[in-house]
């Protein structure tokens, strides 16, 4: 066992894969595998989603703060365990889970920007075994981006820590707060003002924060106007915008292949080239020669 500066306990295995290295913001995703066993956990400031991977129920006892039960977890059963609530857990055969973390402040600002909710007044609730499709499919598409090494780019898993954000504040917060949903679109100005601004740093990190303070939107109403207004959601539009940049480079300049993925904000030649058959259906050098 262990003890962290973040005041929590864990058991000490690795995980399998895992989001630490990939600059993913306010959200830490990892998978374990583990065979029978128990562990303990303690986050002071992060809230914990656990979502069952395993290919077989597992038999699980979990002890959250005052509360014990013991119950099968099948494949897309979780459990949420709220910051500073401690957690024991014991497991009678091999589980496979993928841990989602949450940072607790940036949830409280999602709730004030999104919910026009006081976040001193936050206060999510701790679930065993329950089965929410939503949730079930954000955790898949973060495994997914997972194994693919972020291959959809940060606007992309930022998209997706927003939507997991807003479902659980309106799905398991003590007060369920209600969600004004904005309808109609960007007005052409501040949609004019977003196309150019990513137009303009193509080759740069673009993130969602930066996008919606342009507008002084939460990111995620600027998410839900952006694709109302294109049809399209703003890492889709971005993806798309650098494979066209991309093309253009290939047919006008001599510029190396490498070169042109970084200048449009690509992080490898590899990465290109799979975005870029994906749009496409051919690899940069084709699409260059043809």
């Amino acid at each position: 066992m262990k003890i962290s500066a973040n005041h929590q306990i864990e058991c000490t295995s690795l995980p399998i894969l895992s989001s630490r290295n990939q600059g993913w913001e306010n959200i830490l995703v990892e998978q374990f595998q583990h065979p029978a066993g128990e562990g303990k956990t303690y986050y002071s400031d992060e809230h914990s989603i656990c979502l069952s991977l395993a290919p077989r129920p597992v038999s699980l006892l979990l002890t959250q703060g005052d509360k014990t039960r013991t119950e099968l977890y099948a494949k897309g059963d979780f459990g949420i365990v709220p910051a500073q609530m401690p957690l024991f857990a014991r497991w009678n055969s091999d589980d496979r889970f993928l841990q989602i973390r949450i940072a607790s402040r940036w949830l409280q600002s999602v709730a004030r920007e999104t919910l026009d909710r006081n976040p001193d007044r936050l206060e999510l609730l701790p679930e065993f075994r329950t089965r929410d499709s939503q949730i079930e499919a954000i955790g898949m598409m973060l495994l997914s981006e997972l194994k693919r090494e972020n291959l959809g780019g940060r606007l992309y898993v930022e998209s997706l820590a927003n939507v997991l954000a807003v479902h659980l504040l309106r799905q398991y917060a003590a007060a369920k707060p209600r969600l004004t949903v904005y309808e109609g679109g960007l007005p052409e100005r501040q949609l004019l003002q977003v196309l150019e601004y990513i137009n303009e740093h193509l080759n740069q990190d673009i993130k969602l924060a930066d996008l919606a303070h342009l507008l002084s939107l939460s990111q995620f109403h600027f998410s839900h106007l952006f694709k109302q207004s294109i049809g399209t959601a703003p890492y889709q539009y971005l993806l798309q915008q650098r494979v066209e940049r991309a093309k253009q480079l290939l047919k006008q300049t001599n510029r190396s292949i490498v070169d042109i993925a970084f200048l449009c904000g690509f992080n490898s030649h590899s990465h290109l080239s799979k975005q870029f058959r994906q749009f496409t259906g051919m690899t940069p050098k084709a699409y260059r020669a043809n």
